[in-house]
């Protein structure tokens, strides 16, 4: 087996087919040396966007949690994080199962899956956050705060919280490209009108 790894940064690599992958932080992947037999099978840690070279003689298989993610010819994210998966289609068709059900993905669409919910829900991926990571943007598109400020933590190692609740909802619309953190956190406090406090270990909004 081999294995792509990304520790304290995120890592693009080549499939054996000659997909691409793009790793989250702290997520990894594996796979057979070559891929053999009537399917490419791999399973994955964290979160990567996935390129799929076209073949539907042999179908790309992804596994994380319990759940089987199936393409011919796509592109999508996966996020496996703690107990909860979420899928999001950008190109083509997606299947997701778990062992009790199966839904189809179009691009656009997106599903989330607790490890121990049997059903599966589809919905409208509503924003660009996701991509943020191979990207190096933060898109907002009427984006709840709490939203930007997720994938913040995540992208710059802090932890950004909510000195008032009614901060949490307000919709953000701008972009964000390969900016330092102050720079983005300045733009929210003038947007919006709030103060930003940090203090050891957490930064406050207020």
């Amino acid at each position: 087996m081999a294995t792509i790894q990304a520790a304290a940064s995120v890592k693009a690599d080549t499939l054996p087919d000659g997909s691409t992958v793009v790793l989250n932080k702290h997520s990894q992947v594996s796979y057979p040396e070559k891929f053999t037999g009537d399917k490419r099978v791999l399973q994955l840690n964290g979160e990567a966007f996935f390129t799929v070279t076209h073949n539907k003689q042999k179908p790309f298989e992804v596994h994380t949690n319990n759940i089987t993610i199936t393409v011919v010819g796509t592109s999508f994210n996966v996020r496996s994080r703690g107990d909860t998966t979420e899928v999001i289609v950008e190109t083509g068709i997606v299947k997701v199962a778990t062992e009790q059900q199966t839904v189809t993905l179009i691009a656009g669409q997106k599903v989330i899956i607790a490890i121990n919910e049997a059903i599966l829900q589809k919905q409208a991926n509503t924003d660009q956050l996701y991509n943020y990571y191979r990207s190096k943007k933060f898109v907002c598109d009427n984006t709840p705060l709490w939203k930007l400020a997720e994938k913040l933590n995540e992208a710059y190692d802090v932890h950004i919280v909510f000195g008032k609740e009614t901060l949490r909802n307000l919709p953000l619309n701008t972009t964000f490209i390969d900016e330092p953190l102050d720079n983005i956190l300045n733009v929210i406090s003038s947007t919006f009108e709030i103060s930003i406090v940090k203090e050891i270990g957490e930064i406050i909004l207020l």
